[in-house]
């Protein structure tokens, strides 16, 4: 084991990387297969049309993996919300005991808690990571700039975001509250730098996408092994929630509409971003039928492995980065 950390001590995991919840994308192929290669696996509970399927995708995932597996919770602001209570209760219910949050999940938090569930919060800035400490969470993702989706309103990138992490994320008594990097991440390099930021581990979305067990159609993989690091968009920061998303007809075409729009009404807009084409991107394999997300990680993406070759790989790379940089520490030296 190359590397004990926070992390894995805590989650029973060989590698400090988690896949973080992806809206169609975290099904039980994906959690398993991170799970089964020594991450951790997460399914993505709001990919499952009601909360009995989200039970359904639990057990489903149990056979498939005998490792820890978490389930992600975002709760956002909407205007017909789905029932986030029953999906809760459902992962409560299952005994999950890692749990993945997202947005506002102040109440929902309370009850993992009581129900004994280790819970990674996802965090864009240093102000609400320390309302995520009074919550009771137990890890904090630090989500810098880079990530896809939604990025938040502030625009830190990780270099900074994780050492204001560094230096401000402490209890009383003084020692750090345990956090993951998020967004950027990519490989054995980036997990490297994230631990000499800090951190205990990384969470990575837009690498696993191009794994040969995500359930997604090969064209998309290809359009992110294909990509750089300049092709997303940022759309929606107009009404201030912005987000991050892969650079495609639809996305420039919503750009614009958010650029010129005279009225500024979201509905000009609601169409182009409808997640509902973005299911759709994923199974019929056309990047340009509507917006789906991706970080500027895509630039570092190079190949479609199986999830297990790709943490081996990270461990390798990241235990050889650490490795050098210590080697360069001379005690001794005459200059």
């Amino acid at each position: 084991m190359p590397f004990e950390t926070a992390l894995t001590k805590a989650l029973g995991i060989r590698v400090p990387v988690v896949q973080g919840g992806m809206q169609w994308v975290g099904y039980a192929e994906m959690a398993a297969a991170v799970s089964n290669a020594g991450g951790l696996g997460i399914l993505t509970s709001l990919t499952q049309p009601r909360p009995d399927d989200l039970r359904i995708e639990i057990q489903k995932t149990r056979r498939m993996t005998q490792k820890p597996f978490g389930v992600n919770l975002t709760v956002l602001p909407t205007i017909s919300p789905p029932p986030y209570g029953e999906y809760a209760q459902v992962i409560i219910d299952e005994g999950i005991k890692i749990v993945e949050t997202a947005g506002l999940v102040k109440d929902y938090v309370a009850k993992f808690k009581a129900a004994g569930c280790i819970v990674l919060h996802k965090c864009t800035t240093i102000r609400h990571s320390l309302s995520a400490i009074k919550m009771g969470v137990d890890f904090l993702s630090i989500d810098g700039f880079e990530c896809a989706g939604h990025v938040g309103e502030h625009d830190v990138p990780n270099f900074v975001l994780l050492n204001r992490a560094r230096e401000q994320l402490r209890k009383e008594d003084g020692s750090l509250v345990p956090y993951i990097a998020s967004g950027g991440m990519a490989n054995g390099n980036s997990l490297a730098a994230a631990l000499s930021l800090g951190a205990c581990g990384i969470n990575m979305g837009t690498r696993f996408m191009a794994t040969v067990e995500a359930p997604i159609h090969h064209n998309i993989k290809q359009s992110i092994v294909d990509a750089t690091e300049d092709d997303t968009d940022l759309l929606m920061r107009r009404w201030t929630n912005t987000a991050r998303f892969y650079r495609n007809s639809v996305t420039k075409a919503a750009a614009k509409v958010e650029r010129e729009s005279t009225s500024g009404k979201f509905e000009e807009i609601a169409d182009y971003v409808s997640g509902k084409r973005g299911r759709q991107v994923f199974l019929n394999g056309d990047p340009d039928y509507g917006v789906w997300t991706a970080g500027i990680c895509m630039g570092l993406i190079h190949d479609i492995p199986t999830c297990e070759e790709l943490l081996k790989r990270i461990e390798t790379e990241a235990r050889d980065a650490v490795m050098q940089q210590a080697a360069m520490f001379k005690e001794d030296s005459k200059l």
